[in-house]
């Protein structure tokens, strides 16, 4: 298979006329600076690597425009979300995944890293598939046609000291031994079924929610398997105080005393750090994804993004809660945040935007082979309009910045995971009615006194 990219960003730069070739998954060739042979697939605009939602939540996408209409803080949002948690079962999960899933395909997302723990039954009895949860998950990523890390978390407190109640029942696997059993069931199971679309790997849902002497458990399951691990980090300051009375140190501190930092950890939010804590996470090499829309939304705060990626710590993107899905409103507002709280422009180039929305983040989701316009890599392929009323007048000179700085996921034209075409022209090839699914979905599982 061959595109032909009228501009492509290539990692250190935009190119003209970028020839891509691909055997299968994989390209086999890049060429910048050639025609157009006559059987290749053109794409105007500029084309990106695949991009890595590094972090989704995919139910709390029913609560969008509900959850915005009514004032509150991080905690009166999370029991409207447990109200559509209490909803779902494997069925409505699978329908409402596959349409978000699809949304972000449209959005230009090759792969997402799903931080799931919503695993049992009302009141927290097991599905007859103990996995049942996870596996449509799994499915609703191959049904809307893009990859998919299962962060399988382990979820076992409703807070330092205090047991699981109400819909947290259905998170909790009861220890972190019966977590690691459940998990490893799923892991052998997606090895076993090839399911070349999906990898799993493990996430701890915060320091409050796995105590101190369970951490271990988790972070040595993924190490022993070179998974990806993900936490919650320091996403509210009421975290960091209960840290501090149980424990007399931060969650960072915790993390790293369990051993559960390192190059194959990611960290989500980091919002309020100390200076200890963000050397901690450079000097380890603990990723950190940012999540602005969704640290915005929920008002949480602005995290130290420059100060983390200065010390060592690579950035990724993701959109969690998906009040908007669209990482390169993500991308920009890294850089928009840290100049609202700075009040200086100009700390961040679009090239390590692209860099944080693109390879970063599948590094981080444990495929180092994705995200990247090169032979070997897998053949993503993201074509963003330069012609809309948003980008119009960027040319060659400008596009990186036109993607990063104007455009919007309505801007995405094209989309190609793994040489296979997804959306062609704005349009998913898998799914007729992207809107229409989205809707049926999320009303199958919002409460009727919402409407």
């Amino acid at each position: 298979m061959q595109w032909h990219a009228q501009f492509a960003w290539l990692g250190d730069g935009v190119a003209p006329d970028v020839l891509v070739e691909a055997d299968g998954e994989r390209i086999t060739r890049i060429a910048a600076g050639v025609p157009a042979p006559p059987d290749a697939q053109r794409l105007p605009g500029l084309t990106l690597p695949g991009l890595a939602n590094a972090h989704s939540h995919a139910f709390h996408r029913a609560l969008r425009s509900r959850a915005q209409a009514q004032a509150g803080t991080f905690w009166t949002w999370r029991e409207q979300m447990y109200g559509v948690a209490d909803r779902l079962d494997p069925a409505s999960y699978r329908a409402l995944a596959t349409a978000v899933f699809a949304e972000m395909a449209l959005a230009g997302i090759s792969c997402v890293g799903e931080f799931h723990y919503l695993h049992h039954g009302p009141g927290g009895t097991p599905y007859d598939e103990p996995n049942a949860m996870g596996e449509a998950l799994i499915a609703a990523a191959s049904d809307a046609g893009i990859r998919i890390t299962l962060l399988d978390t382990c979820y076992l407190t409703g807070g330092i000291g205090r047991p699981l109640q109400g819909t947290q029942l259905r998170f909790g696997d009861g220890t972190a031994g019966n977590w690691v059993r459940r998990v490893e069931s799923l892991y052998e199971g997606t090895d076993k079924a090839g399911r070349l679309h999906a990898r799993v790997g493990a996430a701890i849902h915060s320091v409050r929610a796995v105590p101190r002497e369970q951490l271990r458990a988790v972070a040595s399951w993924a190490r022993e398997r070179r998974a990806p691990l993900h936490v919650h980090l320091s996403e509210q300051p009421a975290e960091n105080e209960a840290s501090m009375d149980a424990y007399g140190m931060t969650p960072t501190r915790v993390l790293a005393e369990a051993g559960a930092l390192g190059a194959l950890t990611t960290a989500v939010h980091a919002t309020h750090l100390t200076e200890e804590d963000i050397g901690l996470l450079g000097t380890t090499m603990t990723g950190v994804c940012m999540c602005p829309t969704t640290e915005r939304d929920l008002a949480d705060g602005i995290g130290p993004a420059r100060a983390l990626a200065d010390a060592g710590a690579p950035i990724c993107l993701g959109s969690d809660q998906h009040a908007v899905i669209d990482l390169f409103e993500e991308a920009r507002a890294v850089e928009l945040d840290e100049r609202l709280r700075t009040r200086v422009r100009g700390h961040w180039t679009a090239g390590e935007l692209l860099a944080a929305a693109t390879c970063n983040g599948h590094s981080g989701l444990g495929w180092p082979e994705a995200g990247r316009l090169e032979p070997g890599a897998y053949a993503d392929l993201v074509t963003v309009d330069l012609g809309s009323v948003r980008t119009a007048g960027s040319g060659l000179r400008h596009a990186a910045e036109a993607a990063v700085f104007a455009a919007a996921a309505a801007d995405v034209r094209h989309v190609v995971v793994s040489g296979r075409q997804i959306v062609h022209d704005g349009r998913h090839l898998l799914i007729d009615d992207v809107p229409a699914a989205l809707a049926a979905a999320i009303e199958a599982v919002t409460a009727p006194e919402e409407e």
